[in-house]
């Protein structure tokens, strides 16, 4: 069978589409059903009246993200406890981020508005004219310069000031990880920021901390009791890199779980925990 022109340009497309749908939605779920359906109408539509397929694809996802997102904001307004961003596992997923996004800027993408945080990812992060994410919007250029003024403004709050090394970060998560296990309070308190922050996702499936706990002598605390009740039944399975942040996914009681830490100036400053098994499949694949 000659292979299907059509079929060829979006699986060129496909992932940075994939890449768009999971930025915009915070889930690779819901990014692969976006996709499907961008797909679906690729293949219903005439192709051939479409002079920039790359455009066109881009155009359909964004607004299908736009339409989810609405109702996903709802659905997080009663989601027990606190919503986290699907964990990516790197480098197997490397190909959802060479947009240099982490988890942290993930987080800070939540507080903006839907078509805040379409006019930043679509301008600043993918490389669209302001004209083009106008057009995708059903905003005026002037309206989306103004919006995308906006959401940089909350992002820049948010932006890591640099990057770790990947064999320092592997150290801070094993001797992290450790001091947990074991209770270690000199070991916690020489790793954590006097602010640092504790948030955690289990989506009501399993076992969680439904508010951010803050201070580092209330985690000290907390990873101490964590030690005494737990600590013969945690397991670090191994280190890796979640969207960007150092972490590792480990189990506590048999309920597997991924940690990413925040890190400023060799200190931790936010543990985001990832246990809702809705979110860990991608983990259970690697």
């Amino acid at each position: 069978m000659p292979p299907d022109p059509g079929t060829d340009i979006f699986q060129t497309q496909r992932p940075r589409l994939l890449r768009l749908a999971y930025r915009m939605l915070g889930s690779r779920h819901d990014a692969e059903d976006v996709v499907q359906e961008a797909w679906l109408r690729w293949q219903r539509g005439d192709q051939s009246r479409v002079e920039v397929p790359a455009a066109w694809l881009t155009r359909i996802v964004s607004r299908l993200c736009l339409d989810q997102m609405k109702s996903a904001r709802a659905r997080r307004e009663t989601y027990p406890g606190t919503w986290l961003p699907e964990p990516l596992i790197e480098p197997e997923d490397d190909a959802l981020r060479p947009d240099n996004l982490t988890f942290t800027l993930m987080m800070a993408l939540e507080r903006l508005s839907p078509l805040e945080r379409a006019a930043f990812l679509l301008h600043d992060v993918f490389g669209q004219s302001m004209e083009e994410v106008a057009t995708t919007i059903d905003r005026s250029a002037a309206a989306t310069r103004q919006l995308a003024a906006r959401a940089r403004a909350h992002v820049q709050i948010d932006r890591p000031r640099y990057d770790m090394p990947r064999d320092d970060a592997e150290t801070l998560t094993r001797a992290f990880f450790a001091a947990c296990k074991t209770g270690d309070t000199a070991a916690l308190g020489a790793m954590l920021a006097q602010g640092a922050t504790f948030s955690a996702d289990g989506g009501g499936k399993v076992t969680s901390y439904p508010n951010m706990i803050r201070g580092a002598e209330n985690l000290i605390r907390l990873f101490q009791s964590w030690s005494r009740k737990f600590g013969p039944q945690m397991e670090l399975l191994k280190s890796v890199r979640i969207d960007g942040l150092p972490g590792f996914v480990s189990q506590i009681d048999g309920v597997l779980q991924t940690t990413a830490l925040q890190v400023e100036a060799g200190r931790i400053t936010a543990i985001y925990i990832t246990r809702n098994p809705d979110k860990l499949e991608g983990v259970l694949r690697h």
